[in-house]
């Protein structure tokens, strides 16, 4: 069974400006993979050659074992950009069931118009569609054609908490149906719950891959809360922050600072010890030099 995604050796320049330099990467099907970075890392241009939208200079793509520009692979692909565009003189129905059109076997319009909150809306003309519900409408078309891979550039954005939660239970479902997810966003919170590997790419190369818990490992902080009446004398200290007399400490040895705090004399209480989150480990990772 071939990989959803394979990339061997992919580069791509522009100019002077090195954007994607030899990645080698791998997607198995049936995962939610979540592609990460900061601004300028590479990101967009590696999913545009996923999609067949930039060609590389070196290197390969292939989408389930297909070139990404063939018809074989565009039947069982979906994708939804950051900004959608839609004729704003077409209905809700109408965009969706021009796209329909497309797919041999695609969804149902009853089924996009209910997990996506369409129903109400599916006779307005786009033109008159909030952000949100915009949002939605291109969420909905990723999935309409019914396909093996879906590609979801921050795919939230512009929703409010309750369409957010709705989206994310949809995506957990096509992903235990054998549904591939390829997840770019800003939002890391989101996607604890959901990913199955992480790629944080710097500078155009794979700085670091693996699930949630190994990204938190190799970082390998701490964050400790507790409450106490006065700032403790306490170490090894990352950084420190205090707002009403609670306490929050992010530490490379959370037992030498416990320990420590103990030593202290101050009468703490509601310790808690957590593992540093996502987005603390991706910040952190992401201002590392890239060889």
């Amino acid at each position: 069974m071939p990989p959803a995604i394979s990339l061997r050796g992919l580069d791509k320049r522009f100019g002077k400006v090195h954007a994607v330099r030899g990645i080698d990467l791998s997607v198995q099907q049936g995962q939610a993979f979540c592609l990460l970075g900061p601004n300028g890392a590479g990101k967009s241009t590696t999913i545009n050659m996923m999609l067949g939208l930039s060609t590389p200079d070196a290197g390969t793509v292939e989408i389930f074992g297909h070139a990404p520009k063939s018809r074989a692979a565009r039947l069982i692909t979906g994708y939804t950009a950051q900004d959608s565009d839609f004729p704003p003189n077409l209905r809700v129905r109408e965009i969706l069931d021009m796209v329909r059109k497309h797919y041999p076997a695609p969804r149902s319009m009853a089924e996009l118009l209910e997990n996506f909150g369409l129903e109400p809306l599916k006779n307005r003309f786009t033109g008159g569609l909030s952000g949100g519900q915009r949002r939605r409408l291109g969420l909905a078309l990723a999935f309409a054609g019914n396909g093996k891979l879906v590609f979801l550039d921050e795919p939230t954005s512009g929703l409010d908490s309750t369409a957010r939660k709705g989206f994310w239970a949809f995506a957990r479902r096509f992903r235990d149906a054998g549904g591939t997810l390829l997840v770019t966003t800003h939002h890391l919170e989101e996607i604890e719950g959901i990913a199955d590997r992480i790629c944080l790419i710097n500078h155009g190369k794979i700085q670091i891959e693996g699930s949630v818990a190994d990204i938190r490992a190799q970082l390998g902080h701490k964050t400790v809360h507790f409450k106490a009446p006065e700032c403790p004398q306490i170490s090894p200290v990352i950084s420190l922050s205090e707002k009403d007399g609670c306490y929050t400490v992010i530490t490379a040895d959370a037992d030498a600072l416990v320990r420590s705090l103990v030593a202290s004399g101050v009468d703490f209480h509601d310790l808690e010890i957590r593992a540093a989150s996502l987005e603390q480990a991706i910040d952190e990772l992401s201002e590392k030099e890239v060889s």
